[in-house]
């Protein structure tokens, strides 16, 4: 009986929806015909199931109890949950260090150009502070953008791009657009963890693909797509997170032919774009925005506080996500965070800015690889920028007891397994370079090492 309650809670069975026979049921749990039998009367007594004459037993969507994504998808320990690490992060109070976090520390990032761009938008337009935002968004940014990726060599017009209140949204829009529920997404293993939780509101089938130093495995990917007919991809192609890796022109070219030929559409989240010293290859520029939708937003270079994402796709597409933006949240992103980015990246401040975050970025992240070095974590790559290291623990560490042990005192980490569908990464650890300045933190990791071989 528990098991069909926690598939009716986790909308794993909906409304309507037969449950199996009473045999191949007691089959599969592997009890008997019964035990079954008296399961189907409890719950339809509950009026949670109801049978049909020489039918069978349906779900009847009364007494569903709410979603409860956290309770979805296969159990995990507290300190590898993808909630409860973001909680720890976003919650945390100004005493806590989040050498874990993804994000860059505030006196890093723009403040004196927002703080002229608060100061402008005093003079602005009453529409610009009052008003709701258009649907599709400031085509003032948007052609913004569109300038940017004219320099890196895709073709694309106003209509093919809009914005959104956050990356983030930018990939729930495309989820509802494209995704109905037990459909399979193929997510790099390790990914995003957010990307993992994101996909679990959309009850779907999430399946990893193994993640190399260039790319995702093609070979993998390739015999994936044929076993489990996917209807959607996600990724990092630049600076991937958790990694820092960035995906070679081969690699980029197998996925594209073999998404192609089985009509898979790739999202690529290109947030880390502007931490790279020189463009690496691009999916979406290969493709020109045909099966590769394109998302990006500010909230690592500008401000997490004033957010702001896009989305980059074909015209057809970009108007069916236009009206789930419309249906969801009634227009586009507030214009007064749109008129704000806009302002800064005009300006020539933002580039100098992003100039400087790259040398800091570049000088934080040797000094990273020493230090922890002397606690005999290594790199897994050296990325060619961004602020992540995706560290190995030594021989015999579990990075959740690390990361379990080090928030006790006060120290935010973020353990391999949480980036992990398969859950394969229990030596790694991810660093934010930018958050390790902080000397304490090493000595409070090295004490949860100590604390574990003991």
């Amino acid at each position: 009986m528990s098991v069909i309650r926690a598939k009716i809670a986790s909308r794993v069975l909906g409304p309507g929806d037969r449950l199996p026979s009473v045999r191949r049921f007691s089959e599969s749990m592997r009890v008997s015909p019964s035990t079954v039998v008296e399961a189907y009367d409890r719950l339809e007594a509950e009026g949670i199931i109801r049978a049909r004459r020489s039918s069978g037993f349906y779900v009847t969507g009364a007494n569903v109890p709410p979603m409860a994504l956290a309770e979805m998808g296969p159990s995990r320990q507290r300190s590898v949950d993808p909630f409860w690490v973001s909680k720890q992060s976003l919650d945390a109070d100004p005493s806590v260090l989040k050498p874990g976090c993804g994000w860059l520390p505030a006196d890093w990032m723009p403040n004196a150009a927002l703080r002229r761009g608060l100061r402008a938008l005093g003079r602005a337009d009453d529409a610009v502070l009052s008003d709701y935002g258009s649907t599709r968004g400031s085509l003032v940014l948007r052609r913004l953008l569109l300038g940017r990726f004219a320099d890196e060599g895709i073709t694309a017009t106003a209509d093919q791009i809009m914005l959104t209140a956050s990356g983030t949204q930018a990939i729930d829009l495309i989820c509802r657009l494209l995704l109905r529920p037990g459909d399979t997404v193929l997510v790099d293993d390790p990914c995003y963890f957010n990307f993992q939780a994101l996909l679990r509101a959309h009850l779907v089938r999430i399946v990893g693909i193994p993640f190399t130093p260039t790319g995702p495995d093609t070979s993998a990917f390739e015999q994936a797509i044929v076993d489990e007919s996917p209807r959607l991809y996600i990724t990092n192609s630049a600076l991937h997170n958790p990694t820092g890796a960035s995906i070679s022109p081969q690699t980029a070219h197998r996925l594209l032919s073999a998404a192609a030929g089985h009509g898979l559409t790739i999202v690529e989240d290109d947030i880390f774009a502007d931490f790279e010293p020189t463009l690496s290859p691009r999916l979406s520029i290969l493709d020109g925005l045909n099966r590769v939708i394109r998302i990006g937003s500010f909230s690592k270079t500008l401000s997490a506080s004033v957010r702001c994402g896009y989305i980059a796709a074909r015209a057809d597409w970009i108007e069916g996500i236009v009206d789930l933006q419309v249906a969801t949240s009634f227009g586009g992103p507030s214009p007064v965070a749109t008129e704000l980015i806009a302002g800064v990246l005009a300006g020539g401040s933002y580039r100098k800015h992003m100039d400087e975050v790259r040398q800091r970025l570049t000088r934080a992240r040797k000094e990273a690889i020493d230090r922890l070095a002397q606690l005999g974590l290594a790199p897994w790559i050296i990325p060619r920028g961004g602020f992540y290291l995706w560290c190995r623990l030594p021989d015999g560490h579990d990075s959740a007891v690390i990361a379990q042990r080090s928030i006790e005192e006060k120290v935010v980490l973020a353990p391999g397994n949480v980036f992990s569908v398969s859950q394969s990464a229990t030596s790694f650890l991810r660093f934010n370079v930018a958050q390790l300045s902080d000397k304490r933190i090493f000595a409070v990791i090295k004490r949860a090492m100590e604390r574990c071989t003991r």
